[in-house]
Formats: structure tokens, sequence, C-alpha cells
């Protein structure tokens, strides 16, 4: 199986690469293995946004025909959501319309389409029409997102046929890059006092364990759209709490606020509470992720590792 990846340089992306190729990516390990194809059997061409840029039609079109795929796992994304605010027109190129050219040239040569969405295409504040509640989202809830990159990355949801795999995921940390978890991790270890907020709440996510999964989507082929997260939810205050436990400090120096409370408050409104409840995985029998508590465990102690 030749599997084309876009985004390859990315926080998640060389994380997802290695699970494609069938390799342990550092992280810890998951929880579960890949599913069908046999490890290493797939051929991976990964391409970063320098070798693809994917806002450029022509570009993508030839890319794709001369490759040839049969999966083209598209992780390629502008994911800065306060940067996104600032600049729409660049959200929507990238985030919609690049998926839009994907779409056409999978359409083309026949390959499946795997596109990697987010919790923030949800209010957080409509209530789930599972249990009445705003978070625990199913895949088929309306979505409403709040700020540009929600919505340019809803965008490129309704670019894909309706044969892609959509694949929802939120709060996600990766041994490469930034992300909630590392940046909790640096100020640990000053003196400063640890203020987070207490009126978010997601599905904290680990990206090994999310690689895996969307490998075995992908490899199976999958359509759809399916919520992949770390099992459980936590506010930001909660989760801080727990990353400064697994580190060994004292989860006491977290000082719980609300966003209202901020210094500075961010362009880009978040989602009250964007928890995603996995109906559709566990539906179609695949396995669920860990506890996110298991995650960050198994994070904190790769980093230690190194």
């Amino acid at each position: 199986m030749k599997v084309l990846l876009t985004g390859a340089g990315g926080r998640f992306g060389r994380v997802l690469h290695l699970a494609l190729a069938g390799v342990v990516p550092p992280g810890g390990a998951p929880a579960a293995p890949v599913r069908s194809p046999s490890p290493g059997s797939a051929v991976v061409i990964a391409a970063d946004r320098q070798r693809l840029a994917i806002h450029e039609r022509g570009a993508v079109l030839e890319a794709v025909e001369g490759i040839r795929p049969d999966v083209i796992v598209h992780a390629a994304a502008r994911t800065d959501v306060d940067g996104c605010e600032g600049d729409p027109d660049g959200a929507f190129l990238v985030n919609a319309l690049g998926t839009r050219h994907l779409a056409e040239a999978a359409g083309r040569v026949g390959a499946h389409l795997v596109y990697l969405s987010t919790d923030y295409v949800f209010d957080g504040e409509s209530p789930s029409s599972f249990d009445g509640r705003p978070g625990n989202y199913r895949e088929w809830d309306r979505p409403n997102p709040l700020s540009v990159y929600g919505a340019s990355k809803l965008a490129g949801e309704r670019e894909c046929p309706p044969s892609a795999t959509i694949v929802r995921t939120s709060w996600l940390a990766s041994p490469f890059g930034e992300s909630a978890v590392g940046r909790v991790l640096k100020l640990s270890h000053a003196e400063a006092p640890l203020r987070f907020v207490t009126d978010q709440r997601g599905s904290p996510t680990f990206a090994v364990d999310l690689a895996v999964t969307v490998a075995t989507l992908a490899f199976e082929r999958l359509p759809g759209i399916f919520h992949v997260t770390n099992a459980g939810s936590a506010t930001r205050f909660e989760l801080a709490q727990a990353v400064v436990a697994a580190a060994g400090g004292d989860p006491g120096r977290v000082e719980p606020i609300t966003t209202a409370d901020l210094d500075t408050q961010p362009p880009a409104r978040r989602p009250a509470d964007s928890s995603l409840d996995n109906f559709a995985l566990r539906g179609v029998g695949l396995p669920a992720l860990a506890p996110w508590q298991d995650g960050l465990r198994r994070f904190v102690a790769a980093l230690d590792d190194r």
C-alpha cells in the first residue's frame, strides 16, 4: 500500500509518519497496535510544506498523479488558533481550499482520503444530542465553530467526499513541537505561579495513541466522521495539575482561574466544553484509546528517558 502523508513535518505528522511506517513513535508505546497491513508493509511518501504546497492546485494535482497513492492522509493544516483569527484568508486557503485540491486529486487517482479535523468545530455551549448537555459531542452533533480556525477546519470537512475518513481530535500533546502539556512541564520548573482556567473542558489526547488509530482507519479505509481522543475529559486546570504531579511536582502549585481572569484575552474564542464521545470508533469495533491519564504517564516517562 502506498500512502501519501501531508503535513509530515508537523508536530503530529512526524508521529503519524512513524506509525504509518510501522515504527513505534517516541512519546511512550501506544496502548494498541496498528491493525492491518502488517507493520512496515506500507510505503509512506512524507510531504512537508516545502515539498507540497497544498494551497496550490496545480502542484497538488501534479504530485498526486505522479505518486498515485492508494491512500492520502491529510495532516497538513494551519493550526495556530490565534494566528488564524488575524489571518482568516490564510486559514481558509490552507485548511479549506487545500483540502479541496487534495480531494479532487484523490478522486482522479482513486485514492482514499483521510482528513484530520478538530473539536473546535463545536462551540462547547450547544447541548449534545446524546445527553442534552454541552460536551460529549458525538459525530452527528451540529458543529458551530467560534473561531476562524474552527470554521476553516469545518470548511475542510465539507470539501471531503462521502467516502473519506474524517478524524476529529482535541488537545493534542506531541513529543515534537509545542503543546499544552509541554508548556505546563516547562512552567513547572519555574517559580512563578501556575494559573490555569477551570471553564474550558476538553479531551486531552496523546499523539502516539492517536497516530495508531488514524493509521488503522487509513489502512482499513473506513468512511465517515470519527471522534478519536484519549478516554475521559478534563479542564485545563485539572490537566495542568495532573501534568505537574506526573512530573513529580506539587499539583497544589496550580491555581484555578477563569478565562475572564487571564491577563491577556486570546484573540480566538475557545469552546467551553468540547469533549468528544468516540461513539463511531466503538461502533465499528476498533479499540478505545487509553485514558488520558495513562497517556500522560507514558508521555512524561518517555521524556524522562531521553
